[in-house]
């Protein structure tokens, strides 16, 4: 992995431009252009507020529930697009593949980098927010940002590569993610605070189960950037960690392992 690595770092003029490209011809004839990174997430935020904070009454359960749900859904944007993006990065790109004298894995942590790049863009909006709900202060639970975002690039990587990989040789895999990231946008404290799955009557051992996923971690580290109360303990964060690395292993052997019939395929 870490020669895989080196050879990333070793073509990123490429890997740049590449997600220049990507952006580039997600927004062309665009009017908005990357405004859009902002409006569809703020759309949704607003769907479930009304849902869940005004019909459900979830604030109740969270201070600002506004910022909470915002503050996920940016983030969640990031790891579903990232996702589903990365899963057809070899399969939609194989003429350059094919063509261009690249480490392969430049095209699925590409799209990984081009999503984190949207992401970007809706900080300010989240801060802006933050000050708005008397919810922004200075101190150490800023230091959550970073975490988070490395340990979602570690994650995403290992997903994005798995993926890739796979959706070459089992077509399935794209319908299947579909369906898996609807599973997991439920599976993650965004739209709901982690206290309600804690305080709620499931059995201890499915609630053990709920906290082993990673993203669980990284959404509360998420969080936790304007709610200092949500930063995860060390049992939730070691999970995050340890879970990323896994799946940051598992995906770079796999893609290996698989490159070969994979540009047979391609």
């Amino acid at each position: 992995m870490t020669s895989a690595a080196a050879d990333v770092w070793a073509h990123r003029n490429a890997l740049a431009l590449l997600v220049r490209r990507d952006l580039a011809v997600k927004y062309q004839q665009s009017v908005l252009g990357y405004f859009w990174s902002l409006i569809e997430p703020l759309a949704i935020g607003a769907i479930y507020w009304f849902v869940f904070g005004v019909l459900y009454h979830t604030n109740r359960h969270v201070s600002a529930y506004p910022l909470y749900l915002i503050t996920g859904i940016f983030a969640w944007q990031w790891i579903n697009s990232g996702i589903s993006e990365a899963t057809t990065a070899l399969t939609g790109q194989a003429r350059l593949i094919t063509t261009m004298k690249v480490p392969r894995q430049v095209f699925p942590f590409g799209r990984v980098i081009g999503r984190f790049a949207e992401y970007l863009a809706g900080l300010p909006v989240l801060a802006v927010l933050a000050v708005w709900f008397g919810q922004f202060s200075f101190g150490w639970h800023l230091l959550a940002l970073p975490l988070a975002v490395v340990l979602s690039f570690t994650f995403l990587t290992g997903l994005a590569l798995l993926l890739s990989s796979l959706n070459v040789l089992l077509r399935d895999i794209d319908r299947f993610m579909r369906l898996a990231t609807r599973v997991l946008f439920y599976a993650a404290p965004i739209i709901y605070p982690l206290s309600l799955v804690q305080s709620s009557s499931m059995p201890g051992w499915l609630k053990d189960v709920y906290e082993l996923n990673p993203l669980v971690g990284i959404l509360q580290l998420f969080h936790a950037v304007w709610y200092p109360d949500q930063f995860p303990g060390t049992k939730l964060l070691l999970a995050s960690v340890v879970g990323s690395l896994v799946v940051l292993l598992a995906g770079s052997w796999v893609f290996r392992r698989l490159e070969p019939a994979v540009l047979k395929e391609l």
